[in-house]
């Protein structure tokens, strides 16, 4: 059945949607990029309707992932895990994610490349741990591989990580140091092995330091 816009009305609380009027009487409402087109006097038919209610979910759900992505990057299994949980339906979300990806704002490849430089800067780990944190991202091994290609050895890793942590430890004995060290370079996943070795290096050079200043 076929009825003519009478009215279009911004919503107090959200000026971005407009409250559609048909024959007078309140239709539906939709975001203003989607109903840019509409006009008083416009005609509307059930199938015109059904188009632009499926268009503002559409837009609805794409603004819903901009703003999630707008905090720091995301992998695509966390954007259409946030869409399902906000109850979109999964073709809606699909095609959000399609969006996304053709605009380069969604990219599995760098987000883990992201990811790793972030880790590695501020809170480095192990490869193992950083490989187990991007599979919970839903990164698949593939490309978990590929990123690790420019990625320090182990020995290194471990030996950032230890630097950056050192300065807590300054002035403990040696079995507390070691203790408190292995402990730490553990809880970022590297092996004993390396931590063992990662730890001694750390000793001799605070102690060198230290006896170099005194």
């Amino acid at each position: 059945m076929d009825g003519i816009i009478t009215a279009l009305k911004a919503q107090q609380k959200n000026h971005n949607r407009i409250n559609v009027y048909i024959d007078g009487e309140y239709a539906f409402s939709v975001e203003r990029i989607v109903g840019a087109w509409l006009s008083v006097g416009k005609t509307l038919d059930q199938g015109k309707i059904e188009l632009l209610k499926n268009e503002d979910i559409l837009e609805r759900a794409l603004q819903t992932a901009l703003r999630f992505i707008s905090y720091r990057p995301r992998s695509q299994q966390e954007v259409e895990q946030k869409l399902l949980s906000k109850e979109y339906a999964p073709p809606v979300v699909q095609k959000v994610i399609e969006r996304l990806q053709t605009n380069g704002l969604v990219e599995d490849g760098q987000f883990a490349q992201t990811w790793i430089e972030n880790r590695t800067e501020f809170r480095p780990r192990s490869r193992r741990l950083l490989a187990m944190e991007l599979r919970q991202k839903g990164i698949s091994d593939e490309i978990i591989e590929q990123s690790f290609d420019d990625l320090d050895s182990e020995e290194k890793l471990a030996l950032n990580a230890a630097r950056k942590y050192a300065h807590r430890l300054n002035g403990l004995e040696r079995e507390k140091f070691r203790m408190r060290m292995l402990g730490f370079l553990a809880r970022r996943g590297f092996s004993f092995e390396v931590s063992r070795e990662t730890e001694r290096t750390i000793w001799l050079e605070m102690n060198t330091i230290n006896i170099k200043t005194t």
